[in-house]
């Protein structure tokens, strides 16, 4: 069992993967504490910079050849940046030298905040980002429920999100930019192929679960009882589900 995240393919949507412990109490709490007409304003989307890697000396980051940060050194963590969802091109360079280029790659952002931390070494060819989703994001997991259907991926669009999920399992949650996606079902390891696809849209700050049920081949007496996932919102009670 497993989850795809962190940068994906650099040109891809960005999810992350993690542990959650989602106290929707909570939320609701600080949703009603920030709803008044004074309320700070959540942007769409937004991006923070942290540098972590210890051989790497301090950097300038350009986002669409604009330059947003200067002298980023070794453990600093940047302020969030307020962006548009889209994709932009990130270069990353030495302090005050554009011309030594560490990175150089397109990063796709939604609606979400988002951690670029740099990890790796530049002296082991290992530098590279890491792109973390934070808050203001939707939470999504698999239950895998097909008795008869064989371990299985899951793609959102076309980013992986979920990786060879046996029957009975269960994923941990991962973190994704709200959206609407089609989510596809494919046996694992065999991207070519889509078992089943299926519409969603998924808002901020809300936990849902893909539950995989059903007969990839029904049996003559569960006629109706086809493959499908059923999407469930978690961690809510009665009217606010």
């Amino acid at each position: 069992m497993g989850a795809a995240g962190g940068l994906a393919a650099a040109s891809g949507t960005v999810f992350a993967t993690g542990e959650y412990a989602d106290d929707k109490r909570s939320k609701k709490k600080e949703k009603e504490m920030t709803d008044g007409d004074d309320a700070p304003a959540i942007p769409n989307a937004a991006v923070r910079v942290a540098h972590f890697s210890p051989d790497a000396p301090n950097v300038d980051v350009y986002v669409s050849g604009n330059q947003i940060l200067s002298n980023v050194g070794y453990g600093d963590v940047s302020p969030y940046l307020e962006v548009d969802p889209g994709t932009y091109r990130v270069t990353i360079t030495a302090a005050g030298d554009p011309e030594t280029v560490a990175f150089d790659d397109d990063v796709t952002v939604g609606s979400a905040f988002y951690t670029v931390a740099a990890i790796g070494e530049l002296g082991a060819g290992t530098f590279r980002p890491e792109v973390l989703v934070d808050a203001g994001s939707a939470l999504v997991r698999l239950f895998h429920a097909s008795p008869d259907a064989p371990a299985v991926d899951v793609y959102a669009d076309d980013a992986p999100l979920f990786e060879d999920v046996e029957f009975g399992e269960s994923t941990d949650y991962v973190a994704v930019p709200a959206g609407s996606y089609t989510l596809s079902v494919r046996p694992a390891g065999d991207p070519e192929t889509t078992v089943a696809a299926f519409d969603v849209d998924l808002e901020l700050d809300t936990a849902y679960t893909a539950n995989a049920i059903g007969y990839l081949e029904p049996p003559a007496e569960t006629e109706g009882r086809e493959f499908t996932a059923e999407i469930t919102v978690d961690g809510v009670l009665g009217d606010d589900a």
